[in-house]
């Protein structure tokens, strides 16, 4: 019986052993295996027919995975098998399991979590009543909505998720609708983070800048960030002035008569029915509030090595937005349960079946995400950054005076093509100090530039994760919110393109952003007076 073993196992010893250099080869090879497209324009084009196809056909599932398709099909030169294993394999298996990714998902759900336990205690409710005696038009919905995105400024994704729950109760009492509510916490996400320094943002972008100091480039950087505060002055100016356009302006007027939504799509009909909940007080909702923004912050120095002798800032510029968030969720989810078990305000029982129901209202969030970051895993795998950076390398010494605009709209477009800032930031300002190295005021005018059009990009793509969150946070219609945003932000980073000219040419905060809040005003006056002529 044992010879028999052995005479059977012997061959297939030998054979896999035989079979082991081979397969090695294999590996080698797939491991070096690059693509005929790769660091070309066919590189840009499976982001490009997925945002079309999106803003077409109004379906923003199918439209990224046509995208993530389309990226896989040029990876691999038309072979159905690598196609189909780069599509799983390297992408949706790949970014579902990256610990970062893992860790935005999770801080999601907890969030949503939070969201729903808030509304059963009765708390947006409640805060919702309390607004309401303070609050008493649209404006003031709106301006209270502006003011509480630009004071929770640590991170957008807790910016949009805590913005939304918060504020939602009370713009649909003033018949806000939700398109406008995306808008404006998406406006005040990125925007708002992009230029303070205590953020993970901040923390980001200081780790790019090679051979500076990153902090101090990056408070030198905030007056020439024209795109985030052109875009603050556009939410406000918009509010006061009432002066909404395109898309939008049918989605207000629509609000005003009751309609909050506009179109069919109710992504989130579900988590908005507790809305109604009477009972509860204005603490039941302000508690897991601050408590979420505490331990997010501790979470966050907490990973950047603070409670290991690491002083703040450098703690925060050295934190993992994704683990610190992750921590920071989790202790104010058990903070938000232990406070409504005291208060008697729920069962506990009541606080668990939360668990499935916050997971249920980002479902939508986390599908969009997932196919999101599946589509920058192609257009990566097909060399899209190394595309645009040479494009940039090789052609920014040739125009010296101009590169803050040029980088600008460089940094717009590849962000949008790719739904990521961060990665925008990390392609181009390395490219902008060695560029301008031996001209530091305009090397800072350049970052700030670059910092600019990669959060223009993010804020108007519709993969841009921010995006998603801002839709998930308004329980907006994704769509809707893209086709709604997207002409504001075109026309502030018109205006910021004329302001980096200026800037280019000046070398002067002070000449320049006047000069752009100026404009921006100017221009939306002019279309108040376009859309409500006879006012006029």
């Amino acid at each position: 019986m044992n010879k028999r073993r052995i005479r059977f196992i012997l061959p297939l010893a030998l054979l896999f052993a035989g079979a082991m250099p081979v397969l090695a080869m294999a590996a080698e090879e797939a491991a070096e295996y690059t693509p005929s497209v790769y660091s070309s324009f066919w590189a840009l084009v499976p982001p490009i027919v997925a945002i079309a196809l999106a803003l077409i056909t109004k379906e923003v599932y199918s439209s990224l995975f046509l995208g993530i398709l389309v990226g896989s099909i040029l990876y691999s030169g038309l072979n159905f098998e690598l196609a189909v294993t780069h599509m799983f394999q390297g992408g949706f298996i790949s970014v579902l399991s990256d610990s970062y990714n893992v860790g935005i998902l999770i801080f999601l759900v907890i969030l949503g979590v939070i969201v729903c336990l808030m509304n059963k205690a009765g708390g947006s409710a409640a805060f919702g009543r309390f607004a309401a005696e303070r609050i008493h038009s649209r404006v003031g919905a709106q301006l209270a909505t502006v003011l509480l995105g630009v004071l929770i400024f640590i991170d957008d994704y807790f910016n949009c998720l805590t913005v939304g729950s918060v504020m939602r109760p009370v713009t649909d009492k003033f018949n806000v609708s939700r398109a406008k509510l995306a808008y404006l916490i998406d406006a005040t996400a990125a925007p708002v983070c992009i230029i303070a320094p205590i953020s993970s943002w901040a923390a980001a972008v200081t780790g790019f800048v090679p051979g500076e100091n990153g902090f101090s480039v990056f408070i030198r950087a905030i007056p020439y960030n024209f795109y985030a505060i052109l875009t603050i002055v556009m939410m406000i100016g918009l509010t006061v002035m009432k002066a909404d356009f395109g898309p939008m302006k049918k989605h207000e007027d629509n609000a005003v008569n009751g309609d909050l939504f506009t179109t069919p799509g109710r992504p989130y009909g579900e988590a908005t029915e507790d809305l109604a909940e009477t009972k509860g007080t204005v603490a039941d909702l302000l508690v897991p509030i601050l408590s979420l923004i505490v331990c997010c912050v501790i979470g966050m120095i907490y990973t950047g090595g603070f409670f290991s002798g690491t002083d703040f800032v450098t703690s925060f510029s050295n934190s993992d937005a994704s683990l610190g968030l992750t921590l920071g969720s989790f202790f104010g989810l058990i903070i938000t349960i232990i406070f409504y078990q005291v208060r008697h305000v729920m069962k506990f029982s009541d606080c668990m079946a939360c668990l499935p129901e916050g997971f249920k209202a980002m479902v939508p969030a986390i599908l969009i995400l997932t196919f999101a970051w599946t589509l920058k895993a192609m257009t990566d795998s097909l060399g899209a950054a190394t595309y645009v950076a040479d494009i940039v390398n090789n052609s920014a010494e040739n125009f010296v005076k101009l590169l803050p605009a040029l980088i600008f709209l460089v940094g717009c477009f590849l962000a949008f093509a790719t739904g990521t800032s961060w990665g925008t930031f990390g392609i181009l300002i390395p490219i902008v100090v060695h560029v301008f190295e031996k001209d530091p005021q305009l090397m800072i005018i350049a970052i700030s530039a670059c910092m600019a059009g990669a959060v223009c990009g993010d804020h108007c793509s519709p993969i841009s994760d921010t995006t998603i969150m801002a839709s998930a946070g308004a329980q907006c219609e994704h769509v809707n919110h893209v086709s709604t945003q997207l002409p504001y932000a075109v026309l502030v980073a018109a205006v910021s393109f004329v302001t980096y000219l200026i800037a280019g040419l000046s070398r002067s905060a002070l000449v320049s952003l006047p000069i752009g809040i100026g404009l921006m005003l100017l221009v939306l006056f002019f279309i108040k007076v376009i859309t409500n002529p006879d006012k006029y």
